[in-house]
Parts: C-alpha cells; sequence; structure tokens
C-alpha cells in the first residue's frame, strides 16, 4: 500500500509539473521552429521579446526536473528544447553573405599565409622542373616527345620554323597553341586536384607531380627560346600563367601541409594531426578553384584580344603582384573580430 501511495503521488506531481508548465515550453518549441526555418522577422516585437523569457522558464523546468528526478524521456525533451534556445540566442549565426565575406576577407588569406613555408617550396619546386625540363630538350629533343604528348603537340616540335611558332603566338586562331592552352588549363586543374589528394602519402606524390608540371613548362619553352621567341611566349603565358602556377604552387603546399604532418605529427597522433592541417589545406583549396577560374577567364579572353608582348607581361605581372598583395600584404580582419 505504501509503495503504490508513492507511486501515485510521483505521478500526480508529474502531472501537476506538466500542467503548469507545458504551455510554455509548447510555445517556445513554436517559437523556435518558425525562427529557424525563417528569420526573426518572421516573428512580431512581443514574440521576439518572449524568446528570452521562455528559454529560462524551460530552463528552471529542466532544473526542477533534473531535482526531482522525474520522468527521464521529460528531461532529455527539455535538454533538448533548452539546447535549441541556446543555440539560437548565444550561439554564432551568420548569414551566407557574411560567410563568403569572411571566407574571402580572412580565412583564404590566412590560410595562404599559415602555408608559405610550403607554398614557396612549391614554388621553387615549379622552378626546379621548368629548368630540368628545359635542360632535358635541349641537350636531346627526343626528351620533348617524351614530356609533351604527341598528340598535343600537333607536328610543332624542336623542328618547327621560327615562322611557325611566331605564327601560333599572334595568330590567335591555331589549333596548336589554342589546344595548348586548353590542355593547360585542363592539365593544371587536374594537377592542383591531384597535388593536393595524393598529399597524404607523405608529401611525396605532391612533390613529383609539381616537378613534372614545371618539367612540361620548360619544354615547351626550350622550342621557342631555341628559336628566339622566349621572350614572346613567356607574355602568353604570363597572362594567365601566373594565376594558374601560383594556384598549382598552393594546392601542392596543401598537400605537403597534409603529408608532413602525417609524417612527422608531433605530440599528436597521426589523425589529429592530418585533420589539423586539413582545415587549413581546405579552405585553401576552395580558393585555388577560384584562381583557377580567373585563369581560365584571362586565358580565354587574353589569348584572344592581346597581341602586344608589353600587355601581356603587364597584366601577368599586375595579377601576381595582386595575389600576393592580397594573401601577405593585406591583413584584414574577420566580421565582428574587433
Amino acid at each position: 500500500m505504501t509503495l503504490s501511495a508513492g507511486t501515485d503521488s510521483v505521478r500526480q506531481s508529474l502531472a501537476s509539473f506538466r500542467q503548469e508548465r507545458e504551455a510554455d515550453w509548447k510555445a517556445f518549441e513554436a517559437l523556435l521552429a518558425r525562427v529557424e526555418k525563417r528569420a526573426p522577422r518572421a516573428l512580431s516585437e512581443d514574440e521576439l521579446l518572449s524568446l528570452p523569457l521562455l528559454y529560462r522558464s524551460a530552463l528552471s523546468s529542466l532544473s526542477v526536473a533534473r531535482a526531482t528526478s522525474l520522468d527521464s524521456a521529460l528531461i532529455a525533451y527539455l535538454e533538448a528544447l533548452c539546447l535549441r534556445g541556446y543555440f539560437y540566442l548565444y550561439g554564432a549565426r551568420r548569414s551566407l553573405r557574411t560567410r563568403i565575406g569572411d571566407f574571402f576577407l580572412h580565412d583564404w588569406p590566412a590560410a595562404i599565409r599559415d602555408l608559405w613555408r610550403e607554398v614557396w617550396t612549391s614554388v621553387g619546386l615549379i622552378v626546379i622542373g621548368a629548368i630540368a625540363g628545359y635542360g632535358l630538350v635541349a641537350s636531346d629533343q627526343r626528351w620533348y616527345d617524351a614530356i609533351i604528348a604527341p598528340s598535343l603537340a600537333g607536328g610543332r616540335n624542336p623542328d618547327s620554323s621560327a615562322e611557325t611558332l611566331r605564327s601560333v603566338l599572334y595568330g590567335g586562331g591555331d589549333h596548336f597553341l589554342s589546344g595548348f592552352a586548353a590542355y593547360l588549363f585542363t592539365h593544371n586543374t587536374q594537377v592542383s586536384i591531384l597535388a593536393f589528394a595524393l598529399g597524404f602519402a607523405f608529401a611525396v606524390p605532391s612533390v613529383l607531380i609539381i616537378l613534372m608540371n614545371g618539367c612540361m613548362l620548360g619544354a615547351i619553352f626550350q622550342i621557342y627560346a631555341a628559336k628566339g621567341l622566349g621572350f614572346e611566349l613567356g607574355g602568353w603565358l604570363s597572362i594567365h600563367g601566373t594565376t594558374e602556377l601560383f594556384a598549382i604552387a598552393i594546392a601542392g603546399a596543401a598537400g605537403m601541409r597534409i603529408g608532413t604532418s602525417i609524417a612527422f605529427p608531433g605530440e599528436l597522433t597521426r589523425m589529429a594531426a592530418a585533420a589539423q592541417a586539413g582545415r587549413v589545406a581546405a579552405t585553401a583549396m576552395i580558393g585555388v578553384t577560384v584562381m583557377l577560374l580567373f585563369a581560365g577567364l584571362l586565358e580565354g579572353i587574353g589569348r584572344q584580344t592581346i597581341t602586344s608582348d608589353l600587355a601581356r607581361y603587364s597584366i601577368g605581372g599586375g595579377m601576381l603582384a595582386l595575389w600576393i598583395s592580397y594573401f601577405y600584404l593585406l591583413r584584414m580582419v574577420r566580421h565582428g573580430d574587433r
């Protein structure tokens, strides 16, 4: 009889507790559902003012429910409701526009600055590869076919005349150079993705991919330089190349950061080190896609319309200066930071 009376008393207390406060819980839940689906402007001024009051009421109910060991399902419900209320009232809420602004004004440049050692190492590897490709073709012209696919060469090779090579630089409609431009953009996009994605293998594939990309650039440059057209080819390439190659360097740097973090995790576990490096690397790679889109626009427009060497070098040099200033010289602040 005593046990039955005690159980009945608990049930009555729970029923009374629900009856007194459940209306506030439901009202709070309904308001949260409306603002989560739409926006605060979906609520009236009185409803907005009631949100913190209903939140405190829910917290009070949760405290009482825990202290009196009421129904566990009720406690779980109130915990979830209070958590939703906390995140809405006190959590950081940013609009899509703010998030995009923070990415371009803070997150992306900060990630590149964090990767500065790897970025400039990657730039050095591209230069080394280009020198190697140039030297190999200069020493033995058969290396050209080994480095540049015959389907891409389109009959242009170290035996092509200077007049033929010059015509494709300034003609605007030659299949070889337009094919090479399209191939170069597609190839560099693939190189960027692979250099990043394969970095987990202790950064070795990233290094090799970047070296090979530089080697290809050096090989094509050698056949033009041998005919006295190195300066002219450099101008044509610089329009989009400074942006495109910088993007590849950043992608390689992102892969190297992940690979070296796995190889040398320090006090962290390898998984934790890789996860930490991955956050910076992923931010950098999102920016790489933006740079490659810019490079594609510059290549598509510049190759067709700009034939002055001075203008080509000015555009390429200006873009390089823009990227360096953006990443390393301008220190912008995240929205809301003090």
